[in-house]
């Protein structure tokens, strides 16, 4: 292993991999101690379960080990491989020779039914093999390019870790198939490059191999895109370089620009770059929410696509018009919300800009940790800002736990986190985010070490002149504002230290062995650069004041309300937290109200809650479209707002982010 992720040489940034960056204690420390412990197994006993899941089945009915047809939906194939990646992560971190041996099984089981061509879709394949006519890439939402993109991540983070070649040599074979389709089928290629994974996919090959060709195929996908008449549910209906907004499915336009971005660290191509700063600075403006959530809609439907309303185009999991933020009906689906991280740290990499690290930040510690339940075995697949009761429509869930649910369940109103979704991209996603999120923590540039996020890591890089610098950071972040970082080993003088100073943070100060040294601006990296030896300690002190936040005036749905956050953690008000007789649409904040911050704990996991007097709105108790507002007088009670990602955690109830505000 090297120390840094195999960037061009003159990326700025250069991600540490696990042999020089680990969470092994603190917050991320525990995060990473769950999702190895718990949310793998727990992943596996699922997918390995054919009376849970086909995830395992429809691999071994492919390979002629039992007899069936194709189950689940055909993206199926592309959430095993998500698992995959991620219990190839947790091996890299925490080596197990069990799970070692099961992995390696699993890479030898898809390699005995890859097509010789390279091909390799569990649907198709089982239907040949139970003499069905079928035909690849007949149906562009059959996911055969999202499958083959996350088959060669995994075949590509699987010979990184250990050497196989197994699951590399069927990747090899996989962007062989891709490279055909390219030249001989490039319409068929574009029309079914939808959830574009397989663009990250193929310069992750070219990383590990240096394999020109590669680099070359993910130039071709850009190509056959920018020919290819479609809409905005995909983002074809303009070449990538002519977009100005993200528009359509969220997940999609992330897992794009990813990839684009991906392409720019390699070619350097300036021309895209000022493209991608542009489109995720269109997201972070006017389309992000608070919690870091992507996708506000469920349906939607976009004129973008067409000047003839008559052919209007359907958006799926989409990004909104701009502002347009609902809560109760935030779609906000974990893989799009995810694919922002995927976005960010690139872009990261290609600038430098700690604006990035801080939306990784606001993401992770918000609606990713929020996507997963405290115990690490449950998962959301939307993830709203507001949960009311008696809501007189169902919000649409991705299926229900059975495989052939007969018939479907109603949809329930209670929105609680599941162990097993029937569309089950979200929880094997999950897992091989925060089992790789140890990347994330920091990234080695020419002029020095960048530390990204705070939470318990250990990182230790070299340069190639030979000097060092290893450290370890001790915090109780994100509840404290104190971190100290301890050099545990430095030669040749060590080399410069970047801190980053959050967006959200003001009057960040910082000492070096008790002498104050200067800190620079919210929203950049502080650097310090001195001879460092063993021993030496800095100490970086971040104010978490409480802030309430206001949305923007065009944002409705926050007109005349406001968010709370402290340092990067956004709060919510949870009906458990409420008096007896006081209901969720009651409850409003006073401007200048005091919240304090105070030890508690959701469901046995420690947190910082923070403690207030709510003002408490009168109401009629009827149900009436509109109503009078009434003589009674606001009253005032005790509440307390807990962290949104722990929401949900305590059985069904309500929710809110966003309260509204009296003065």
């Amino acid at each position: 292993m090297s120390t840094t992720k195999t960037l061009r040489e003159s990326s700025p940034l250069r991600p540490l991999g696990a042999e020089n960056a680990r969470w092994t204690h603190g917050f991320w420390g525990g995060i990473h101690d769950r999702t190895r412990d718990v949310t793998v197994p727990q992943i596996w006993s699922s997918l390995s379960d054919p009376s849970v899941s086909p995830g395992l089945a429809n691999f071994r009915i492919a390979a002629g080990l039992a007899e069936g047809e194709h189950l689940g939906p055909s993206f199926m194939d592309g959430d095993f491989y998500k698992w995959l990646e991620a219990a190839i992560a947790s091996l890299e971190t925490d080596p197990d020779e069990e799970l070692a041996q099961r992995i390696e099984d699993i890479a030898a089981l898809i390699a005995s039914v890859q097509r010789p061509d390279g091909y390799l879709h569990t649907p198709t394949l089982i239907a040949d093999r139970n003499d069905v006519d079928v035909t690849a890439l007949a149906d562009r939402f059959h996911f055969e390019t999202y499958n083959l993109g996350h088959l060669i991540t995994a075949g590509v983070r699987h010979h990184e870790v250990t050497g196989s070649e197994t699951l590399l040599d069927v990747a090899r074979k996989a962007a062989g198939f891709l490279e055909d389709l390219a030249t001989n089928k490039p319409l068929e290629l574009a029309r079914s490059a939808i959830c574009p994974s397989h663009y990250m996919a193929v310069i992750e090959l070219y990383r590990a191999t240096r394999e020109e060709r590669y680099l070359r195929l993910a130039e071709a996908f850009v190509r056959v895109r920018d020919d290819f008449e479609g809409g905005d549910d995909n983002q074809d209906r303009l070449p990538v370089r002519e977009q100005t907004v993200v528009a359509g499915h969220a997940v999609r336009a992330n897992y794009l620009y990813a990839g684009l971005a991906d392409l720019v660290l390699e070619t350097g191509d300036a021309e895209l770059e000022g493209v991608l700063e542009r489109l995720w600075q269109d997201v972070v403006d006017t389309k992000l929410y608070i919690t870091g959530g992507c996708g506000a809609l469920y349906d939607g439907a976009s004129p973008d696509a067409s000047p003839w309303q008559r052919d209007i185009s359907r958006v799926h999991q989409a990004y909104g018009r701009a502002y347009q933020l609902p809560h109760t009906t935030a779609h906000n689906e974990s893989c799009a919300n995810i694919g922002m991280i995927f976005w960010s740290e690139r872009m990261l990499s290609l600038t430098g800009d700690a604006k990035y690290a801080d939306v990784i930040e606001q993401v992770a510690y918000n609606t990713l940790l929020a996507s997963i339940s405290l115990a690490g075995s449950e998962y959301f697949y939307t993830n709203a800002l507001r949960q009311v009761r008696d809501l007189p429509y169902p919000l649409r869930r991705p299926g229900d736990t059975a495989i052939h649910p007969t018939p479907p369940p109603p949809p329930s109103d209670e929105r609680l986190r599941e162990g097993y979704l029937a569309c089950f991209c979200c929880p094997p996603n999950i897992a091989r985010t925060l089992a790789r999120f140890h990347e994330r923590a920091a990234a080695l540039g020419d002029d020095g070490l960048y530390v990204h996020q705070y939470g318990g890591s250990e990182l230790n890089v070299s340069t190639e002149d030979g000097r060092s610098l290893a450290l370890r950071e001790d915090s109780d972040y994100p509840w404290s504002e104190t971190l100290t970082f301890t050099v545990t080993a430095a030669s040749g003088g060590g080399i410069p230290l970047h801190l980053r100073i959050p967006g959200w943070s003001e009057g960040a100060t910082a000492t070096v062995d008790g002498e104050a040294v200067e800190v620079s601006a919210p929203g950049t990296y502080t650097r310090i650069d001195r001879e460092w030896a063993e021993g030496d300690v800095v100490v970086l002190t971040l104010p978490m004041p409480v802030r309430m936040l206001r949305g923007h005036r065009l944002a409705e749905e926050t007109a005349n309300q406001v968010a709370v956050r402290r340092g990067p953690v956004v709060y919510a008000l949870e009906s458990a937290d409420l008096p007896d007789g006081v209901v969720l649409e009651q409850a409003a904040l006073r401007r200048g109200t005091a919240l304090t911050p105070v030890e508690s704990e959701v469901d046995g996991h420690r947190v910082i809650a923070l403690e207030t007097e709510i003002a408490v709105l009168p109401t009629t108790g009827e149900d009436a479209l509109y109503d009078l507002l009434g003589e009674a007088e606001v009253t005032t009670a005790s509440a307390r707002l807990v962290p949104y990602y722990t929401w949900g955690n305590r059985g069904a109830g309500e929710m809110s982010v966003w309260l509204p505000l009296v003065w």
